[in-house]
């Protein structure tokens, strides 16, 4: 398919590999987004939002993004924060929440929390104990388990990808802001970019007309998640945290993503974002190997292939979520899956990544150097 873009994209080999991963039941459905130097060349839908009722996917089906929240709407809330100068990327968590002053976690830098260096683990199963109280105190029990969650390693010490750490960033920007997360995202970013579907669902409050592609049949919940988050411990506190909850379709992530892209590569000026502060956080840290909230193509078998640049920033989500933004080449892949659907048993897409991502890369004429 040409594009504006001035390159030639065989459509047809990616229309093949993402019908196979269906047959193959990699994942029920699915859409691949690709974007050259910001004009769409491939936009598809494949599959089914539900198996059980079989309702097609759509390129506007929105998806459980999982852990893309941490990026697209926890990482940028922080942003915005010190943009307005009410944060600072060295600030400790001591002098931002009571909480943490007299704890082991007081000198953790905000910087470290978004670098997954903060010490903190990777996971707790805190749903477990939580699901047994009433809902509206939930919140404030999570944050007293964050309080006392012993670290795992000095501040700074060792990169560790950190769903907890996130929990933390999500208490800071609602601290800081005086308002909820999900609420801040709105005001200061989704709204002002025009982007309707792109969005965090509480508990019990679905958005109407919205078709939502299914996830896991939940055990512990007992029903078929659709239109409701994934992600355990997010549910058990509202359905609104810093590590998961935000839900949106391909479209409107490609839509955020070029405007961080064009600030990025100075491609005109943003009524959202700083240039710098941009460049900042999106560009590759030599000690943790990531970016500011961001992750980036590991050096050993990276799920975005082998022919992303080394400035390339993205994220994976559990749900089968993932996006990558080749930088330097003004490149975006955007491949949204509900592969737990209806069982995160399923983990064919690990292996599914990689091959895709290069298929895109060698499809792209003249060469997988655009």
């Amino acid at each position: 398919m040409p594009g504006k873009s001035g390159f030639m994209f065989h459509e047809k080999d990616i229309d093949g590999l993402m019908k196979e991963a269906v047959s193959g039941h990699v994942f029920p459905g699915g859409v691949l987004l690709v974007s050259v130097r910001g004009n769409v060349v491939f936009f598809k839908a494949y599959g089914v939002e539900n198996l059980f009722s079989g309702s097609p996917v759509t390129t506007e089906t929105i998806f459980d993004l999982a852990s893309l929240t941490k990026p697209l709407a926890t990482t940028l809330a922080v942003m915005k924060l010190i943009q307005r100068s009410d944060l600072a990327l060295k600030e400790n968590l001591g002098a931002i929440l009571p909480s943490f002053r007299n704890t082991d976690k007081a000198k953790i830098r905000i910087e470290q929390l978004l670098y997954h260096n903060s010490g903190f683990p990777d996971y707790r199963p805190y749903y477990k104990r939580l699901q047994n109280l009433d809902p509206g105190k939930r919140k404030d029990v999570l944050r007293e388990f964050l309080a006392k969650e012993p670290l795992i390693h000095p501040p700074g010490r060792q990169v560790v990808y950190s769903d907890l750490g996130f929990m933390v960033l999500c208490w800071v920007v609602e601290t800081v802001s005086g308002i909820r997360l999900d609420q801040f995202v709105m005001e200061n970013i989704y709204r002002p970019l025009n982007l309707k579907r792109l969005f965090f669902v509480p508990n019990g409050i679905k958005p109407l007309q919205a078709k939502f592609a299914a996830t896991e049949r939940c055990p512990w919940r007992g029903i078929l998640l659709e239109g409701v988050v994934h992600d355990d411990n997010a549910y058990a506190v509202g359905g609104i945290e810093g590590h998961a909850g935000l839900f949106g379709t391909a479209g409107d992530v490609l839509s955020l993503l070029s405007e961080l892209s064009a600030v990025y590569r100075g491609d005109g000026a943003s009524k959202i974002f700083d240039s710098e502060l941009t460049r900042r956080f999106l560009s590759r840290n030599k000690h943790t190997g990531r970016a500011l909230g961001f992750d980036t193509p590991s050096t050993a078998t990276p799920s975005c292939g082998r022919f992303f640049s080394k400035k390339t920033i993205g994220h994976l989500g559990f749900t089968g979520t993932s996006f990558w933004m080749d930088l330097e080449r003004n490149i975006t892949v955007i491949l949204f899956t509900n592969r737990v659907h209806p069982s995160r048993d399923n983990t064919r897409i690990k292996a599914f990544r990689p091959t895709l991502h290069d298929a895109v890369m060698e499809n792209l004429v003249p060469g997988k150097s655009p």
